[in-house]
């Protein structure tokens, strides 16, 4: 059986690789959609708020109204500079890769599956007609490949 639970967060980015638009300073309100599967041995299977107790803390406290960044770019220099000059205490969330939204789709996959959840699809809507859905072959496949080594995931488990 699946359960499916939907969650939204704000955060900047930018794809620095990329020379369109993209490659500017934005940001999205993502909407993600995950997709559990579980096993019936009652009347229910798993209560809704076992996943929100988890997912909703985890990324108010690390996506929402943050910035995406890949440690590489310059911008991230910069950024960490002013901070320690300033005193400001921005929410940067690091990448040691591009912010697109399939790495971001990786890392989220990676995140909540450390907390214990059958995380089988999760979909990331970017922009209003833009979702990646990455399910677990993608993520074995691409952990496998080592295609997403570059991201650095958070300990999730909690």
């Amino acid at each position: 059986m699946i359960i499916q639970k939907q969650y939204k967060f704000y955060a900047a980015h930018r794809n620095e690789e990329l020379q369109d638009k993209c490659r500017n300073l934005h940001g999205h309100r993502y909407g993600i959609v995950c997709h559990f599967e579980v096993q019936r041995t009652g009347s229910y299977t798993t209560l809704f708020s076992e996943f929100d107790d988890k997912i909703g803390p985890f990324l108010k406290e690390y996506y929402d109204h943050g910035m995406l960044i890949n440690v590489s770019d310059p911008l991230y220099a910069t950024l960490k500079q002013h901070m320690e000059i300033h005193g400001d205490d921005f929410k940067l969330r690091e990448f040691e890769g591009p912010t697109s939204v399939e790495n971001l789709a990786h890392q989220l996959f990676t995140e909540i599956t450390q907390m214990g959840f059958d995380l089988v699809r999760l979909d990331v809507q970017e922009t209003d007609t833009s979702v990646v859905s990455y399910d677990r072959n993608d993520w074995e496949r691409d952990n496998e490949a080592q295609v997403f080594s570059k991201t650095k995931p958070v300990n999730a488990i909690t």
